[in-house]
C-alpha cells in the first residue's frame, strides 16, 4: 500500500470556486485546523476564535471563484482571507470597548446644579450658626476668630486677652462639641 497523499489545496479550492460542496468538505478537513489557529493567535481568545474561523470558511467558500493561482499559493490565500477576518474582529472589539467607556464615563458626569447646590450650602451655614450657638461665649469667640477670621492660635488668644494654652483648650473643646452637633464622624486611622 502506498501512503495516502495529502489533497491539492490549490485543486481543491479551484472547485470550490465551481460549487463543489464535497470538495469544500475536503477543503474545510485541511485548512479549518489552520484557519483556527491564526485566528486564536490573533485574537487569543478561544470562542471569537472560533467564530471568526468559521465566518472565514463561510467566506472563502463563498468568495473561491475569486482565487487567482498567479498571485500565491492557495492555503496563503485562505489564510489571509482568516486573517483580515480575525484583524477586522480585534478592530470591531476594541471600537465596541472605546464607546462603551465613552459612554460610561458620560453617564456618569453629573451636572451641575446651581439651585440645589445653594439651597445645600444654605442649610450646611443654618447647621453651622445653630451648632456655634451651642458653644460657650468663650468657645464661640475663639472658633469664630480662627476659622472665619483666619487667625493663628496665638493671634486669637492676643485678640481675647486670655492665656494661649486656654484658647487652645476652648477651642479644641469647641470643635469637638461642633463635630457632634453636626453629625461629623472621625476617622481613626491605626
Amino acid at each position: 500500500m502506498s501512503p495516502r497523499q495529502p489533497p491539492d489545496v490549490e485543486e481543491l479550492l479551484q472547485r470550490v470556486g465551481r460549487g463543489d460542496e464535497v470538495a469544500f468538505a475536503s477543503l474545510y478537513d485541511v485548512v479549518a485546523p489552520k484557519v483556527l489557529g491564526l485566528a486564536r493567535r490573533v485574537l487569543r481568545d478561544p470562542g471569537l476564535a472560533e467564530e471568526v474561523a468559521q465566518e472565514a470558511l463561510v467566506q472563502v467558500w463563498r468568495t473561491a471563484a475569486r482565487f487567482d493561482p498567479g498571485r500565491g499559493s492557495a492555503l496563503g490565500w485562505v489564510l489571509t482571507v482568516a486573517h483580515r477576518r480575525a484583524v477586522d474582529r480585534v478592530r470591531s472589539e476594541q471600537a465596541l470597548a472605546d464607546r462603551t467607556q465613552r459612554a460610561a464615563a458620560a453617564g456618569m458626569e453629573v451636572p451641575f446644579d446651581e439651585v440645589a447646590e445653594s439651597v445645600s450650602a444654605r442649610l450646611d451655614r443654618e447647621q453651622v450658626r445653630r451648632c456655634l450657638g451651642g458653644l460657650t461665649a468663650l468657645q464661640r469667640e475663639a472658633v469664630t476668630l480662627a476659622y472665619y477670621g483666619g487667625y493663628t492660635y496665638r493671634e486669637v488668644a492676643e485678640q481675647l486677652k486670655s492665656p494661649l494654652p486656654t484658647i487652645k483648650t476652648r477651642m479644641r473643646d469647641g470643635l469637638i462639641r461642633m463635630r457632634d452637633c453636626l453629625g461629623v464622624t472621625v476617622e481613626v486611622r491605626a
